[in-house]
C-alpha cells in the first residue's frame, strides 16, 4: 500500500496539480491584494470616499458605526461591501485564467499536427476481417488478395 501511494504521488499529474495549487494560492493573494489595496480606494473615492470594505447592514437594528464594531459586539450584519471586493477579486482571476488559456489555445494552434501515421492493416475485401496489410492472403477466407 505503501509503495502504490509512493508510485500516486510520484505521478506528473499530481505533481503538476500541487505546485498549480501553491502558484494559485500566490496569485490569489497578489489578486487581493489588487483589489484591496489598488482598485477599491479610487473607486470608493469616485463614488463618493466610500470604503467598500466597511459597507455592511446592520441586522440588528442597533446601527453600529463600522463593521469592526458590528463584529466585536457580535451583531448579525449583511456585509455586501466584502461581497463586492470578493466579487471583483473573482471577475479579476477569471479574466487572468480566460487570457493564459487563449494564448495557450493560440499557440498549440502554431504547433505544427502531428503526421498521421501509416495504417498497419486492412479489411479483406471479401470476408472484411481486419488483416495485416503485407498480406497477400486472407488467414481467414483464404482468398487471394493480390490485384
Amino acid at each position: 500500500m505503501l509503495k502504490e501511494f509512493r508510485d500516486f504521488i510520484l505521478r506528473g499529474n499530481v505533481l503538476d496539480l500541487a505546485v498549480a495549487v501553491i502558484i494559485g494560492g500566490a496569485f490569489g493573494k497578489i489578486v487581493d491584494s489588487l483589489v484591496t489595496d489598488l482598485l477599491m480606494p479610487p473607486l470608493g473615492r469616485l463614488l463618493g470616499k466610500v470604503d467598500f470594505s466597511n459597507l455592511f447592514i446592520d441586522l440588528s437594528g442597533t446601527g453600529y458605526p463600522s463593521l469592526a464594531a458590528a463584529q466585536e459586539a457580535g451583531a448579525p450584519t449583511l456585509n455586501y461591501g466584502l461581497f463586492i471586493n470578493n466579487l471583483i477579486n473573482f471577475l479579476i482571476i477569471a479574466a487572468a485564467i480566460f487570457f493564459v488559456i487563449r494564448i495557450f489555445n493560440r499557440l498549440q494552434a502554431l504547433k505544427p499536427a502531428a503526421p498521421e501515421a501509416e495504417p498497419t492493416t486492412k479489411a479483406c475485401p471479401y470476408c472484411f476481417t481486419t488483416i495485416q496489410i503485407q498480406a497477400t492472403r486472407c488467414p481467414h477466407c483464404t482468398s487471394n488478395l493480390t490485384t
